[in-house]
C-alpha cells in the first residue's frame, strides 16, 4: 500500500508591524508540527490590526510568502489567516431547533445542524459572523450542559458567544489574498490562534486569560471549563510604547524601536542597575544621553496603562474571579523585561510568559519558539486540527454510509426472502388447490357414475316387472286419489 503524503499547511499572521508566513507539516508522531518555511516582511499597511492600505499589505504578504516558499520549495496557495481589530466584538445570543430524530434523542448531527443554522442568524448588514463559541445547551428546557449528545428530547437550544467583525475589514483581508493568488482556508481570531500554541489543556479547564500584546493591539481570550467565555481587543500595543519613546526623548522612530528592543524595561523596581544610554542627534546635533531608568519609566507608564485596560475588561466581563490559573502573556511586546512583575501587581494573579509549544525540534524550531510567533504557530496548529477533524468526519461519514448500505442490503435480502416466501406459498397453494379440485372432480365423477348406475338399475327393475303388475299399481293409485274426494 502506498504511503500517504503528509499534509502541508501555510499560516499567515498579518500584523501591524510584520507579516509572517509559516509553512509546516505534522512531524512523524503526528502530535507536533515541523516548521519547514518561515517568511517575515515589514508591514506598513495596517493600523491597530486593520488593513488601511491594500497595496502595501499585498506587497508585504507577497514578500513573506515568497520567502517562506523558497525555504521549503512547497508551492502552497491556501492559507489559514488571523484577523484582529478593535471593532471585533462578542455578544451572547441563543438559538433553538426542533429535533427530527425519530428516537427523540439528540445526536451529533442535530448539534451540527444547530451550529449551521445559528451561523445564519440575522445580524446587522455591516457585520459578519467570525466565530460561534457554544456556552451551554438546553434540551427541552433542561440544562444540557456542554454536551447534549445522547440526551432525550425534541427541542435543542444553545447559548452562543457570537463573534462578529466589520464586513469591510473581512472583505479587505480576502481582497489582499486574492491579489496575491492565495485562497483562504480558515480565517480566525488572532487570540484564538495564539491560545492554540501557548495554553495548556489543564489551564483552559481551571480558568485562564491569555493576553497577546502585539504591535497594534492587545487581544484577550478567556477559557473556563475548556470553553471560550470571553474575547476582547484593546487598541493599544507595542507601537504605543515606541511612539512614547520617540515623543518624550525626541528621537526618530527607528532609534525609539531599537531602544525599546535592546534596552527596554517596564518595571523600574526590578532593575538591578541603570546604565547611561546614548542615541544619535538629529540633523547633526550632539548625541542624546540619558539613564536607562528614565527609559524604563516611560515604558512602565504606558505598559501599566495597557495592562490596566485589560484588567478592567476582565472585571467588567465579571470573569476575573474564575481565572484560577491566572494570566498568560504572549506576543512580541511580552518579551519586555519586567512585564511579569508589573502584570502580577496589576492583576493580582499569577502571571507567566507564553511560548509556542508542540513544535518539532527539527526544521526551524529555534526561530519560531518565541512569543513573536505565537499567532503564526497557532494558526498552523488550528489548520491541522481542522484537517484531522475533517478526516475523522469523513471516516465517520464513511462508516455511517457503510452502515446504511449494510442495512439496505439486509432489507433487500429480507425483501427477496419475503418475495420468495410469497412465491413459494403461492405455488404451494396452487398445488393444494389443484389437488382439491382433482379430488372434487373424482368425487363428482364417482357420484355421477353411482347415480347413473342407480338410475340404470331402477330402469332395469321397472322393465323386469310384469306389465299387469304395473297396470294394477297404476289403477290402485288412481283409486286412492278418487277416494279422497
Amino acid at each position: 500500500m502506498e504511503e500517504q503524503a503528509l499534509p502541508v499547511k501555510m499560516a499567515l499572521d498579518i500584523g501591524s508591524s510584520k507579516v509572517c508566513a509559516l509553512i509546516s507539516t505534522p512531524d512523524i508522531t503526528g502530535k507536533k508540527i515541523e516548521v519547514v518555511g518561515l517568511g517575515i516582511a515589514e508591514s506598513d499597511g495596517i493600523r491597530r490590526g486593520v488593513i488601511v492600505n491594500i497595496d502595501k499589505t499585498v506587497k508585504a504578504i507577497n514578500d513573506a510568502v515568497h520567502s517562506a516558499r523558497q525555504q521549503c520549495n512547497y508551492d502552497i496557495d491556501t492559507v489559514t489567516v488571523g484577523i484582529s481589530g478593535e471593532h471585533i466584538k462578542g455578544s451572547i445570543k441563543n438559538h433553538v431547533i426542533s429535533s427530527t430524530n425519530l428516537q427523540k434523542q439528540i445526536t451529533k448531527q442535530e448539534v451540527s445542524r444547530l451550529m449551521l443554522e445559528a451561523s445564519r442568524m440575522p445580524i446587522p448588514a455591516d457585520k459578519k459572523i467570525i466565530h460561534l463559541f457554544p456556552q451551554q445547551y438546553f434540551v427541552d428546557d433542561q440544562d444540557g450542559g456542554i454536551d447534549p449528545v445522547g440526551m432525550s428530547g425534541v427541542r435543542l437550544e444553545a447559548q452562543f458567544n457570537v463573534i462578529t467583525g466589520p464586513t469591510t475589514s473581512l472583505d479587505n483581508v480576502y481582497r489582499c489574498l486574492e491579489r496575491t493568488n492565495l485562497q483562504v482556508e480558515h480565517i480566525i481570531l488572532n487570540s484564538l490562534a495564539s491560545s492554540y500554541s501557548v495554553l495548556q489543556e489543564d489551564e483552559k479547564e481551571v480558568g485562564i486569560a491569555l493576553i497577546d500584546i502585539g504591535a497594534g493591539t492587545s487581544e484577550i481570550i478567556v477559557y473556563v471549563d475548556n470553553i471560550i467565555r470571553h474575547t476582547e481587543i484593546i487598541a493599544f500595543g507595542g507601537d504605543q510604547l515606541t511612539s512614547d519613546i520617540k515623543t518624550v526623548l525626541g528621537v526618530v522612530k527607528a532609534d525609539a524601536e531599537r531602544l525599546k528592543r535592546d534596552h527596554g524595561h517596564c518595571y523600574v523596581e526590578s532593575m538591578h542597575r541603570s546604565d547611561e544610554l546614548q542615541v544619535p542627534g538629529i540633523a547633526g546635533s550632539s548625541p542624546k544621553r540619558f539613564q536607562r531608568k528614565y527609559l524604563a519609566e516611560i515604558l512602565e507608564s504606558r505598559m501599566a496603562e495597557i495592562l490596566m485596560f485589560a484588567n478592567l475588561a476582565l472585571e467588567q466581563a465579571e470573569i476575573k474571579s474564575s481565572l484560577k490559573a491566572g494570566i498568560v502573556l504572549t506576543g512580541g511586546t511580552s518579551l519586555l523585561p519586567g512585564i511579569e512583575q508589573l502584570a502580577s501587581n496589576i492583576f493580582g494573579l499569577p502571571v507567566r510568559l507564553g511560548f509556542p509549544t508542540m513544535i518539532s525540534s527539527r526544521g526551524l524550531a529555534p526561530e519560531v519558539e518565541n512569543p513573536i510567533y505565537s499567532t503564526a504557530v497557532g494558526l498552523a496548529m488550528y489548520s491541522f486540527e481542522k484537517f484531522n477533524d475533517n478526516l475523522s468526519f469523513n471516516d465517520e461519514k464513511k462508516k455511517e454510509e457503510d452502515k446504511i448500505k449494510e442495512v439496505e442490503k439486509e432489507r433487500e435480502q429480507a425483501k427477496y426472502v419475503s418475495i420468495s416466501t410469497i412465491e413459494d406459498n403461492n405455488r404451494r397453494f396452487a398445488t393444494e388447490k389443484k389437488s382439491i379440485e382433482n379430488i372434487r372432480e373424482d368425487e363428482d365423477k364417482k357420484n355421477d357414475d353411482l347415480m347413473n348406475e342407480m338410475q340404470k338399475e331402477e330402469e332395469d327393475n321397472i322393465e323386469n316387472l310384469p306389465k299387469e303388475s304395473i297396470k294394477d299399481k297404476f289403477t290402485s293409485k288412481l283409486k286412492k286419489i278418487f277416494e279422497q274426494f
